[in-house]
């Protein structure tokens, strides 16, 4: 997985659109001779196939036990042509799957290419050698359940398809590979650091000399060029004083002060640099931070440039800089302690069920915004890209969680090492593939899977991979607040009642801030106690906020016998096992009408807060409040009305000071 989007419509193919289509009842049956038409990224459960939605929330939605899927199990074959260009001939072709659900294998021109899981990340294969001029065939098997599912065990209705964008891409032999750009601030909290280290893939060619990768963010410093290191030549021997130096060392002699620093430059020089890697670190000074209120973004370019000095092959990225710490009990964004308004939001659409367009993602985003809501936990594994762009763009604060989810076997598969590459290479994957988002505050290892070996195995990777961001993880700390663990920097726990939270703030035990993965479940007429849930967390330092249970009504569109059209919840498609309407839980309905409580959180997260008792508005006085966390009011105006009896009497605009935050 990589952070390259590979969207310059000059090297890309879109397959999006119609395809043939049959469903299978298992995996191991070929395809007849009747095909009926799919759209992709879509899922077949909302198409019109025999195979249809099915809700659960903790059981199963089959029997048996890990690793085995059931023997039925309804198998999509997806089928079409394409051609390819004469004017990529020789060079790299890849395919690019968003993501299916939940086991996807590939065959090209009859040629199996390769098999992927984790039904919210893409996979991609190199195709190079198995496509020719002319028409080539495409066919991509689906199947719905596998030993994965037993991990994807999330409260949401169950889905079969291509859920994301299909495409073909194209690049040299020597290409980009990767591009990791940690943007961050120093202490001063208004100089930007830039630490970017950016891979090529010479595939099975010989390295040659002469290959630069130059980088810039415009405006901000001079351009960065740097040659790819090749690796140290085998049997490479140094000579001389460092010979002698090296000798010494490896009889196991004790160096004095000088010895040492030599032995300390030496060993640097020793060190194979890795083969087609450049790495650098940047300052740039009186940066322009990046928060949530204040979203601002620098492009960044990467070009790679072949020994004749043509640029072979680019990647645009857009960068903020800011900077998450743990201090204390205090999450800290850019020096600031923010207070998280925040929400968990699943993937999900009324008519295309885990397909989400652009602007469908959009539209939620804005309307978070409107309500003033913060932050936006990824329940229950990694959105689409486009979805954190957004993030990035429109500033919202995300915590990014790996598609681990083992709630019917919580307290097993969390230990077992069948499952451990599963949960190591879901939370890599996801985390290789967002690092650059500015958006993401936090890593999340998944969710109501127990707390065991796994865990701590994918949390160690991460650790190692990106210092930069705390690990969030509510399993970790579901039996006690007051143990350090190394796999959450978060107490984040599941729906504690007011008075807990309150009194492990003032028990003098609280070892870090304590925000809510899961509180005030929207389900029915509810989320009643929000306010008193913001009295406690605003009258106590170590509670930080929290994001609410959840943002949709999983209702989804059916068109009945009778022409009448409805809401569907569990069982209302047939399917069993079913947990009923226990998904009709969210603050807005399917079509994202919000529900009155979304009114009443808007007011209490409120970015100012205007009071006057009645002998201030007697003098003319109002007492205006800025509850902001990280931006004065200075860009606001106010106005003013004085009403007598209903009716306006005076009134006027006025420029507001430069309130501080906080």
């Amino acid at each position: 997985m990589h952070t390259l989007r590979h969207d310059d419509p000059t090297s890309r193919i879109e397959l999006d659109g119609t395809w043939q289509f049959q469903l299978l009842a298992r995996p191991e049956q070929q395809p007849g001779p009747i095909w009926t038409d799919a759209v992709v990224p879509g899922c077949w459960t909302m198409q019109g196939q025999a195979d249809k939605p099915q809700y659960t929330n903790v059981q199963m939605p089959f029997a048996g036990r890990p690793p085995v899927p059931p023997a039925d199990n309804p198998t999509g074959v997806y089928e079409r042509t394409f051609a390819i260009p004469a004017a990529w001939q020789g060079r790299r072709i890849v395919l690019h799957v968003g993501a299916a659900e939940t086991v996807l294998i590939v065959s090209v021109n009859d040629v199996d290419v390769g098999l992927s899981k984790d039904s919210h990340l893409a996979a991609e294969f190199d195709i190079s050698g198995v496509v020719g001029p002319g028409e080539n065939r495409l066919t991509l098997r689906v199947v719905k359940w596998s030993d994965a599912s037993w991990v994807e065990d999330q409260d949401q209705w169950k889905h079969g398809g291509i859920t994301r964008s299909v495409f073909l891409y194209t690049t040299g032999p020597v290409h980009l590979a990767d591009v990791q750009a940690t943007a961050g601030l120093t202490d001063d909290l208004t100089t930007g650091t830039l630490d970017l280290r950016v891979e090529v893939d010479f595939g099975d060619r010989p390295f040659e000399p002469g290959w630069l990768v130059e980088a810039l963010v415009p405006g901000r410093h001079e351009p960065l060029s740097g040659e790819l290191p090749p690796s140290a030549a085998p049997g490479w021997i140094r000579e001389g004083p460092d010979r002698d130096l090296i000798d010494r060392h490896t009889q196991g002699e004790t160096f004095d002060e000088a010895g040492q620093a030599a032995w300390t430059v030496l060993n640097r020089v020793l060190e194979p640099a890795a083969e087609g890697s450049v790495s650098w670190h940047v300052d740039l000074p009186s940066i322009d931070p990046w928060s949530a209120e204040q979203p601002t973004l620098h492009p960044l370019s990467i070009a790679l440039r072949a020994p004749d000095g043509t640029v072979v092959d680019r990647a645009e990225f857009r960068i903020g800089f800011r900077r998450v710490e743990i201090r204390g009990l205090d999450l800290l964004i850019n020096g600031r302690r923010v207070l998280i308004h925040g929400v968990n939001r699943h993937d999900f659409d009324q008519h295309t069920g885990h397909v989400i367009s652009p602007e469908s993602m959009r539209a939620d985003l804005v309307l978070m915004k409107q309500l003033n809501i913060n932050a936006v936990r990824t329940s229950h594994y990694p959105n689409d890209p486009a979805f954190l762009d957004l993030a990035d763009e429109l500033g919202l604060y995300v915590i990014d969680e790996a598609d681990i989810e083992s709630h019917a076997l919580q307290a097993s598969l969390c230990d077992d090492p069948r499952y451990l590459e599963a949960w190591v290479s879901r939370t890599a994957r996801m985390v290789q593939r967002d690092r650059n988002h500015p958006s993401v505050i936090a890593w999340s290892l998944g969710n109501e899977s127990g707390h065991g070996a796994n865990h701590e195995a994918a949390g160690a990777w991460v650790r190692h991979a990106d210092p930069s961001r705390p690990l969030h993880y509510e399993g970790a700390i579901r039996f006690d607040w007051t143990k350090p663990q190394a796999i959450t920097d978060i107490t984040c726990p599941m729906y504690p009642a007011i008075d807990q939270i309150v009194a492990h703030a003032q028990s003098g035990k609280q070892i870090h801030p304590l925000i809510m993965c899961e509180y005030s479940h929207a389900m029915g007429n509810s989320n009643g106690t929000l306010a008193e849930y913001w009295d406690a967390i605003e009258g106590n330092p170590g509670l930080q906020g929290g994001f609410i249970w959840e943002w949709w009504d999983h209702g989804l569109v059916q068109d009945l016998p009778d022409g009448r059209r409805r809401w569907a919840y569990g069982g209302d498609f047939g399917d069993e096992p079913n947990d009923g309407n226990f998904c009709i839980d969210g603050l807005v309905w399917p079509d994202r009408r919000p529900k009155p409580a979304l009114f009443e959180h808007k007011q209490l997260a409120a970015p100012v807060r205007i009071s006057a008792s009645a002998a201030d508005l007697r003098r003319g006085r109002i007492e205006v409040h800025n509850r902001l966390d990280v931006r004065d009011l200075g860009w606001l105006k106010a106005s003013w009305e004085l009403a007598v009896d209903g009716q306006p009497v005076a009134g006027d605009r006025l420029a507001l000071p430069s309130i501080g935050p906080g």
